[in-house]
């Protein structure tokens, strides 16, 4: 096994498939990054057995072979050399030996016959989706997934298909968000519902550009796969039963307060008030009156804020509380100048809407002041 590469041009996706690989492995080669190559091409894959990536880049003078390096290790050494400086890679008997001008780096390896594979999938539905609107609904809903949550199906988001419509939604049981897009072509199979988990989630992210060029998902009882030119992703899936998101969702017809905001006021509003609110609980007031929101927080030390936002509304008072942090969540990515709040009472809901653009929403849970 041999090739020749310039160091920045294998530093980029060396990065991206280390990026999945576990430092604290119970399995040695797990921390490990798998080395394909043919004649002009080496394949790179990384894996912590819930997410995989492959990576593919051309070389030159390559002799075919496969075996496993240390990741980090590789990783860094690559990382040290200069970006233009040609790198020459080739095995001797059982290390792998890294030259670059006077350098040199022996390296140990492990068999690539004891490199875990990928399950292979079996009645995938195929969805085929413009990078960038698959990577705009991820967007829309990451922040809302859990981490470590004992609930592990909250722990990921789910992907719901609904005839041409692929939908997003991430909760952790405090807050919601859901994002839709429509398809151009329906998936080849009917309704489904899966559960990405989180990691598998935010790679999947990173490696989607903004362009309109389609990519295929594969989506199989258990795992998900999506292939390009240069890169492969390939993810379990959670084997849970996603909580039935519908009904926690106020129906906008039965919320009598209906306000109107800019977006960007009533964020910096929060993050002033927020300023001062209990480290722990996060907690803030809002006192809704005709034309004007009242954001108050305190803590503790007996500090205080207070701020007033304009807003168009004509209704019946309202005094509610809510946790800052995912209010403001919320305001970050909504995709649009001026949202829209729907309330009802201090012990309902509330659900927050872009005024125009994107289909999008967001729930909050209010909280006991």
């Amino acid at each position: 096994m041999r090739f020749s590469i310039k160091a920045e041009t294998l530093l980029k996706p060396l990065s991206a498939v280390y990026g999945v690989v576990e430092r604290r492995q119970a399995l040695p080669i797990l921390s490990n990054v798998l080395l394909a190559t043919d004649e002009q091409q080496l394949t790179l894959t990384g894996t912590d057995m819930e997410v995989e990536l492959v990576a593919r880049v051309p070389v030159e003078d390559g002799v075919a072979g496969d075996i496993t390096v240390p990741g980090r290790k590789f990783a860094d050494i690559c990382r040290s050399l200069p970006s233009d400086a040609m790198v020459q890679f080739e095995l001797d008997g059982e290390r792998a030996i890294v030259r670059c001008g006077r350098s040199r780096f022996d390296l140990a390896t492990l068999s690539a016959a004891d490199y875990p594979s990928s399950e292979v999938q079996v009645n995938a539905t195929l969805i085929r989706i413009p990078r960038g609107k698959l990577k705009r609904l991820i967007e829309l809903t990451q922040f809302a997934m859990a981490q470590q949550d004992v609930r592990y199906y909250l722990n990921g988001m789910l992907f719901e298909l609904e005839e041409n419509i692929v939908r997003t939604v991430a909760t952790d049981g405090h807050r919601l968000a859901l994002a839709e897009i429509k398809l151009e072509e329906a998936p080849n199979e009917g309704n489904r519902q899966l559960i990405m988990p989180r990691k598998g989630v935010l790679e999947l992210a990173k490696l989607l550009a903004t362009d309109d060029e389609p990519v295929e998902l594969a989506l199989s009882a258990n795992c998900a796969r999506m292939e390009t030119k240069s890169r492969g992703f390939n993810t379990k899936l959670i084997d849970g039963r996603f909580p039935e998101y519908q009904r926690v969702i106020p129906a906008k017809e039965s919320c009598d307060k209906e306000i109107f905001a800019d977006r960007e006021t009533l964020r910096r509003a929060l993050q002033r008030a927020a300023i001062l609110s209990n480290e722990k609980y996060r907690a803030v007031r809002m006192t809704l009156e005709p034309g004007q929101l009242t954001v108050m927080a305190s803590n503790p030390e007996q500090e205080q804020a207070e701020d007033v936002v304009e807003v168009e509304y004509e209704g019946e008072g309202l005094e509610i509380g809510f946790n800052v942090s995912y209010l403001i969540e919320a305001l970050n990515i909504v995709p649009s100048d001026r949202v829209k709040l729907y309330l009802t009472d201090s012990s309902s809901s509330c659900l927050l809407v872009p005024a125009e653009g994107e289909a999008c929403e967001y729930v909050v849970m209010p909280m006991r002041l």
